[in-house]
């Protein structure tokens, strides 16, 4: 089986499960010019040309850059080609991640990643909650999605998603407006969202785990690793597999600034795992 042929429902396009995200073709930290631009862009025009049709990113990569970066590479776009942007934050000139989800500064980072990108309209805006930068918290998320349903009326956002939420949060969402994604931290060892990926599984919602590869601190387990021996795989593609064998509803976006890497990832398509390699893994995650 090859996963990267199977397609799960993103607002209203049916995509390949396998996407790319964008954030690491910025600069250290997320912050300013890539070190290798030609290599940015090699790698964003090797991810379309191995199929993949999902990019994610974001105007507060860089900021700025990664959606240049995309404009640059792939601009005219292929029709079915879609880019999921976030808003919600912002960066200073000591590349700190702020809050910025005031309703004029929600309207700025819409209007910012359509001149960047090169865009009429967004296909996919994810609200990002920033009531704790390092996971979610609660709190009501109403007014900053109506702000984006008042976007999206006018014309300038296709669909909208929530990141870094609750359940309670995505249930207050959706009294507002359709929810098209959640893009939250979830990989084989950090699991506390398993509970809503099976409930949007039953409402047919894409669910996107942020750090699926485990981000700044990539995933490191003998266990993990003894699999991967046995597969003749690397870890980080049994990574994805297990990711990609989770839930039908799970999109996955792993991010490289390596053509090598990329191919590496996409490749984890092919990996099916067994039932001892999902035994083996389950325990890493418990």
């Amino acid at each position: 089986m090859n996963t990267m042929n199977n397609t799960y429902r993103l607002g209203s396009r049916e995509i390949r499960r396998l996407g790319y995200g964008a954030m690491q073709l910025a600069g250290p930290g997320v912050f300013g010019p890539p070190p290798d631009r030609e290599a940015a862009l090699a790698v964003l025009r090797e991810a379309v040309e191995l199929g993949v049709d999902h990019i994610d990113t974001s105007d507060f990569y860089g900021p700025h850059i990664t959606n240049q970066l995309i404009r640059e590479a792939l601009h005219p776009y292929a029709d079915d080609l879609t880019i999921v942007t976030k808003v919600g934050a912002r960066r200073d000139a000591q590349a700190n991640w702020l809050l910025a989800d005031a309703d004029a500064e929600l309207e700025q980072a819409v209007h910012d990643n359509l001149r960047n990108l090169g865009l009429e309209r967004l296909d996919v805006v994810n609200m990002r909650i920033m009531f704790d930068v390092h996971g979610p918290a609660e709190g009501s998320i109403a007014r900053q999605v109506e702000a984006l349903a008042a976007l999206r009326e006018r014309g300038l956002v296709q669909h909208i998603g929530l990141s870094n939420v609750t359940m309670a949060q995505l249930e207050e969402a959706q009294r507002i407006v359709p929810i098209a994604c959640v893009q939250n931290m979830y990989n084989l060892v950090h699991r506390q969202d398993d509970a809503m990926i099976d409930a949007l599984a039953r409402q047919g919602i894409a669910y996107v785990p942020f750090f699926p590869l485990g981000g700044f601190s990539p995933l490191q387990s003998e266990g993990l690793s003894d699999v991967a021996r046995r597969l003749t795989a690397t870890p980080m593609q049994v990574a994805i597999a297990w990711l990609l064998q989770r839930s039908p509803n799970i999109l996955l976006i792993p991010g490289t600034k390596s053509v090598t890497h990329l191919r590496e990832n996409l490749a984890a398509a092919d990996l099916v795992l067994d039932e001892e390699a999902l035994a083996a893994l389950e325990k890493i995650g418990r």
